[in-house]
């Protein structure tokens, strides 16, 4: 790479197309922002400083920028008067660069891959150029500032979209809006733009005729992948481009060793982790930071965020968040794992079930239509169907602890706080409100009654009411 990459990051604009509260940088694809994932192509290019420029909703954008780059400088365009304006400020913000590559790239372009980014400053900096754009070729160029060449092919201009002249807006390759530039020219370059054009903005691109005027060098890189430079300026946009990035992620995925059975519903977040021989099934989503161990079948129809999902284990029809579950274990179908829910090796949790804040130990089994919440359970453990953790007094949120080997009946209600043994059993319909020891045998229900000839009765009276 260049020594002295300097990468200005231009996110001010307001995005008034998306028709939205939140700024168009921050709008989320794949479980990132658009600018999360440029700011992610950007430190994989290893520049030595990161400059973002912000404006609109500044208060928000800002800390969300460094949240992903600590260490960028964020430089405030108080006016929106363009890129120029806004590279501008952005140098300013750091007193100036004297020497090296300055890369400048814009914030709602979520398909940018760093090694893009790498291979144009690194062409840029062995051509020496004053100025060099990354450009690509499009089917419709409606909105792009066009590429103009000369005869031999070199860059003579860059033209806005409501500049160009119509023969200008025929030209289909398009600026892609990321230009690299010598450092010591930019500095200079900066100061003689002028406004003097439709829009009466400061265009970054007018640099390319300072360049030319002064008889330096200006090239293109022509990325072949010109999808990675597309921007989302509404949500059909934003939707396409979310489209095309999950295809993305999965056709890595499948190369890497994952079965995607069908990848037309499968989605997967950029920062979810998949280890060999995964198998996803159809109608499966994969959110935020989850981890799914190899030999690992997820879906069909589960999504899950934030969980970690051992080697082995299976999960059917489940939604779950923030859960872990062990090498081994199974899953659902129509299980809910909420946030707190950790399931032993070789455990199961299974039909209708849910939990919260709950420790399953290994071995142990939740089978069917069971609440378990704020609950410890042992290892070798199995739940009676029907089981409920009533875990709330009407103020406070209680603890049940279950022992090792433990037993209990279908039915049942363990009123927190309570503690039920290792080896005990707890008999169909008990309602336990004291603790159990251990080996015990809890029961609660009343005796059995059986009342002879009642339909009779019951048949007689219903007679009598029809009279």
């Amino acid at each position: 790479m260049p020594k002295n990459l300097t990468v200005v990051v231009l996110a001010a604009g307001g995005g008034t197309r998306m028709k939205s509260k939140t700024m168009k940088v921050l709008h989320p694809i794949a479980g990132r922002s658009m600018i999360g994932h440029v700011l992610h192509a950007v430190q994989e290019a290893e520049p030595e400083r990161i400059i973002a420029v912000v404006g609109t909703q500044r208060e928000t954008v800002g800390p969300h920028i460094l949240e992903h780059t600590p260490d960028a400088v964020l430089a405030v365009q108080e006016s929106l008067d363009g890129t120029g304006d806004a590279v501008r400020v952005a140098l300013s913000a750091i007193g100036g660069v004297a020497s090296g590559t300055v890369l400048v790239v814009t914030g709602d372009t979520p398909l940018l891959r760093g090694e893009s980014l790498r291979a144009f400053a690194e062409e840029h900096d062995a051509a020496e150029r004053a100025v060099s754009v990354l450009t690509g070729v499009v089917a419709n160029p409606h909105g792009y500032g066009r590429i103009v060449r000369n005869g031999e092919g070199d860059v003579e201009a860059i033209v806005e979209e409501k500049d160009a002249t119509p023969a200008q807006r025929e030209i289909a390759e398009i600026n892609s809006g990321i230009l690299a530039f010598d450092a010591e020219f930019l500095t200079g370059a900066i100061g003689q733009l002028g406004n003097n054009n439709a829009g009466g903005e400061y265009y970054l691109t007018d640099t390319v005729q300072i360049a030319r005027d002064a008889g330096l060098t200006v090239g293109a890189h022509l990325l072949d992948d010109v999808m990675q430079t597309e921007g989302a300026n509404d949500r059909v946009q934003l939707a396409s481009l979310g489209r095309e990035l999950n295809r993305r992620i999965l056709v890595d995925w499948m190369r890497a060793g994952v079965t995607v059975m069908d990848p037309a519903t499968t989605w997967v977040d950029a920062d979810v982790v998949l280890h060999r021989d995964v198998t996803l099934l159809p109608g499966t989503q994969l959110i935020g930071a989850t981890v799914v161990a190899e030999d690992a079948v997820v879906g069909p129809d589960t999504t899950l965020k934030d969980c970690e999902i051992g080697v082995g284990a299976r999960v059917v029809r489940t939604h779950g968040e923030l859960a872990v579950i062990g090498d081994g274990a199974t899953v659902g179908p129509f299980a809910y794992l909420r946030p707190g829910t950790t399931l032993g090796a070789d455990g199961k949790i299974g039909t209708f079930v849910e939990t919260k804040n709950a420790t399953i130990g290994t071995g142990s089994k939740v089978p069917h239509l069971s609440y378990v919440g704020d609950a410890e359970i042992g290892e070798g453990t199995n739940i009676g169907a029907g089981t409920i953790f009533a875990n709330y007094d009407g103020r406070n949120k209680h603890r049940t602890t279950v022992g090792n080997r433990t037993k209990t009946g279908s039915n049942n209600t363990f009123i927190a706080p309570v503690a039920i043994g290792d080896d005990a059993v707890t008999g169909g319909g008990t309602t336990v409100r004291r603790d159990v020891p251990d080996g015990a045998l809890a029961v609660s229900a009343a005796p059995q009654r059986n009342i002879a000839g009642w339909a009779a009765r019951r048949a007689a009276l219903d007679s009598d009411d029809e009279k």
